[in-house]
């Protein structure tokens, strides 16, 4: 009987902040690249950039502003500013993905600014604040993402939250330097039909994170067929980054592993 090892079309990343806690974080960093996969940060601002840097991490994306809001002038500026400061950060890690909101996070990953309703005046903020952002990627040549989030289960009441506002917002700026970050743990909650989604989003994703349904686990561990979507994405000819943000159901190798078969053809 032949065997036949699979191997994963996608570069496989996971996210530093939710795996090994036990360890510092230039350890996490260390393990991550020890078992192949590259990494991902949160707020930059909460690391030692010096030793993360001499971690020997290849660094997928990390979160590409401290503070600030898409849809209103004062939070663009700061939006501006304190991504202006991310891209020096982004540069000594060899980072090529700097990853936005629809608004500023606080420490429970609640919006700073909370929105019963976006408004048409909102939309057009934010399609001009993206449109400044992708001139200073440009400019600095790196990339934005833009990640969809959910409102149901962990960030209610966030502006832009769905993958459909995501994608309506960097289709309409279409510049290289504005990307999606496609969360699909996030669209499964928010609206499911993950392949259709992949497909209208394609022309427009940097990068996809991926984690299981409910409880922000590995794949393999809930209701999405993620080998269903490596299988449908591989087809659609995406060969671009597939990050793991999900907690460890239990041991943390076993949980990349889980990750790398889901994603492995």
């Amino acid at each position: 009987m032949t065997t036949i090892l699979k191997s994963s079309p996608f570069m496989l990343a996971v996210c530093a902040e939710m795996v090994f806690r036990s360890l510092p974080v230039p350890d996490r960093l260390k393990r991550i690249t020890e078992l192949g996969f590259q990494a991902e940060i949160w707020d930059w601002t909460k690391h030692d950039i010096n030793a993360i840097a001499k971690s020997g991490a290849t660094f997928s994306s990390m979160t590409g502003y401290v503070t600030g809001t898409l849809a209103d002038e004062e939070g663009a500026n700061e939006l501006l500013r304190t991504a202006r400061l991310s891209i020096p950060v982004a540069k000594e890690l060899n980072c090529p993905r700097l990853n936005l909101h629809g608004t500023g996070l606080d420490g429970q990953g609640l919006p700073v600014v909370k929105s019963e309703i976006v408004t048409g005046a909102m939309w057009l903020k934010a399609y001009d604040t993206l449109q400044r952002i992708a001139d200073l990627g440009e400019e600095e040549g790196v990339t934005f993402v833009l990640e969809n989030l959910n409102e149901a289960v962990d960030h209610p009441k966030t502006p832009f939250a769905k993958a459909a506002d995501t994608i309506a917002l960097v289709a309409a700026v279409n510049r290289p330097s504005l990307k999606l970050n496609l969360d699909l743990y996030h669209a499964q909650i928010g609206e499911g039909n993950l392949i259709e989604l992949c497909r209208t989003a394609l022309p427009h994703i940097g990068e996809i994170q991926v984690a299981d349904v409910p409880g922000r686990k590995e794949p393999g561990t809930g209701e999405i067929n993620y080998p269903a979507i490596a299988r449908a994405l591989n087809e659609m000819g995406y060969r671009g980054t597939i990050g793991m943000e999900a907690w460890p159901s239990g041991d943390d190798e076993l949980a990349l592993s889980r990750f790398r078969d889901a994603f492995s053809l």
